[in-house]
């Protein structure tokens, strides 16, 4: 496979350009974040799971923990999007990133860079990211994702119980 081809050449390439530290991680072929997490050995809240939303015709991504759900009345009101912002579907993820794998998209990719990155992801010293195919990840500093897309951070997740340490943080 050749680079252009290649998911995960191209994911490592960015990273080699931006001069990011990171571990490339091999595993068993994982098609759901917490499947990707169990495969390479980590935690679901250090896991990052990339969503893709689309408001009309506007692709955004999202960031957050494997360990949450998207709220997506909070990413609508962070991202200032409409109310028919929504998950993409498979189709149309495949067709706007069609040189990664579905399911597999990294947040640092030069052509896929997240609008929004959920606060929890900062409390980490490492990430596991996905690398564009569903048998490699990579672990980084989260702070690293944030100096490469310089998205928003918000709290853009469903609450629970344990959320109290987020109910005072600032809607950016």
């Amino acid at each position: 496979m050749t680079h252009a081809t290649d998911p995960v050449a191209r994911a490592r390439a960015r990273l080699d350009a931006a001069g990011v530290q990171y571990q490339l991680v091999e595993h068993d072929p994982a098609y759901t974040a917490a499947d990707e997490a169990a495969a390479a050995g980590r935690d679901l809240p250090e896991t990052a799971k990339t969503l893709v939303l689309v408001d009309r015709d506007q692709f955004e991504l999202a960031v957050i923990p494997a360990s949450r759900r998207l709220d997506l009345a909070r990413a609508r009101r962070v991202l200032g999007a409409s109310r028919h912002l929504r998950l993409a579907t498979e189709e149309e993820t495949a067709e706007r990133f069609g040189q990664f794998e579905v399911g597999a998209l990294p947040p640092f990719a030069a052509d896929a860079v997240p609008e929004v990155i959920d606060t929890r992801l900062l409390y980490h010293d490492t990430v596991l990211c996905a690398a564009g195919d569903h048998r490699h990840s990579v672990v980084l500093d989260p702070r690293e994702l944030f100096r490469l897309a310089e998205p928003r951070v918000a709290d853009i997740c469903e609450h629970d119980a344990s959320d109290h340490r987020f109910s005072d943080v600032p809607r950016i």
